[in-house]
């Protein structure tokens, strides 16, 4: 029974260690870890061949962008250089329209000057009206200096307020041909410019040089006008050779010349002494019209075109001269 007992509980000890769950280790190869370091296969990064792809990827993506991106962009760019010349040429057409309404009545003249269109006029500064009769009003005696067109008279009296002179003024009787030669002429025979001589500042007398008016100077409204003395005559010229250069640029420019004095002929813009100023550049068409048709009706058709980088705007604006002395 003992040695029964015995095997019996030998098998229990033997099934109770059999219960217990023992821990198994696994073997760890010690070169793992440095061997997936050392093994570029196993590293991260680019290869040359990834990169190249990328660079000509990118690069086809860049083209493709850039072909869709190139009309829009050139077409702003035509946009803004139309909108620069328009500016400019709208600025130019001002100032001569601008400086033309004081142009002294029938002063307007244009010619070819040396191949070049050219406007010269007269500033006016200020207007009167000359005594033409004396004050009878007192009957005892006769007052006033009237303007006597029957000799050469060099004084007269203003009627109405005073006018402000300055020392170098011009004044201007008369003015009623339409070429405009009578207006930059001093002669007895034909011209109504005379120098003013007397003082500067505001004055009821006019003083100037004692030449003689012609008859037709002579007009019911008893006007006269005052020429700027520090302009003088003023001419506006698109000086330079009209049309492109090769970069598809106007070659010409729009000129204004002042305080060159007073040519009984007009003169070449070119020729001309004084002060002068760009107006506008990149001219490749100027046209200046006031033949006879537009002297009755008192426009100067003036048409002016700019050139840039092969881009043109065009300009076309008639301007109302005040012929009436």
């Amino acid at each position: 029974m003992s040695k029964v007992r015995m095997q019996d509980a030998g098998c229990r000890m033997q099934e109770g260690v059999s219960l217990v769950a023992t821990p198994v280790r696994r073997r760890v190869n010690p070169g793992f870890a440095e061997s997936r370091i050392l093994n570029p296969e196993s590293s991260s990064g680019f290869t040359l061949i990834e990169m190249i792809m990328v660079i000509v990827i990118t690069g086809i993506i860049g083209s493709m962008v850039a072909m869709f991106l190139k009309a829009p962009i050139q077409q702003y760019l035509d946009v803004s250089r139309r909108a620069e010349l328009t500016d400019i040429v709208d600025t130019a057409l001002f100032r001569l329209a601008s400086d033309i309404s004081t142009a002294v009545p029938n002063s307007i003249r244009v010619a070819v000057c040396g191949g070049i269109p050219c406007v010269e006029f007269l500033p006016t500064r200020d207007v009167g009206r000359y005594r033409a009769v004396q004050d009878l009003s007192n009957p005892a005696s006769a007052v006033g200096d009237i303007l006597d067109f029957a000799a050469g008279d060099g004084s007269f009296d203003i009627i109405g307020q005073p006018v402000l002179f300055a020392a170098s003024d011009a004044i201007v009787v008369g003015s009623t041909q339409s070429d405009g030669a009578p207006a930059y002429d001093t002669t007895a025979t034909s011209g109504v410019l005379r120098a003013y001589t007397g003082a500067a500042g505001l004055q009821s007398t006019v003083n100037m040089t004692a030449t003689k008016f012609p008859a037709f100077a002579a007009l019911s409204t008893q006007s006269f006008d005052v020429v700027d003395g520090a302009q003088q005559a003023v001419t506006f010229a698109c000086e330079g050779a009209l049309g492109v250069d090769a970069r598809g640029n106007g070659q010409a420019r729009l000129m204004k010349h002042w305080g060159y004095g007073f040519n009984a002929t007009q003169v070449a813009p070119l020729a001309l002494a004084g002060s002068s100023a760009v107006l506008a550049n990149n001219v490749s068409g100027c046209v200046m019209d006031y033949g006879v048709a537009n002297q009755r009706l008192g426009l100067l058709g003036v048409r002016l075109t700019l050139t840039s980088g092969g881009e043109s705007v065009s300009l076309y604006q008639e301007i109302h001269v005040n012929n009436t002395p």
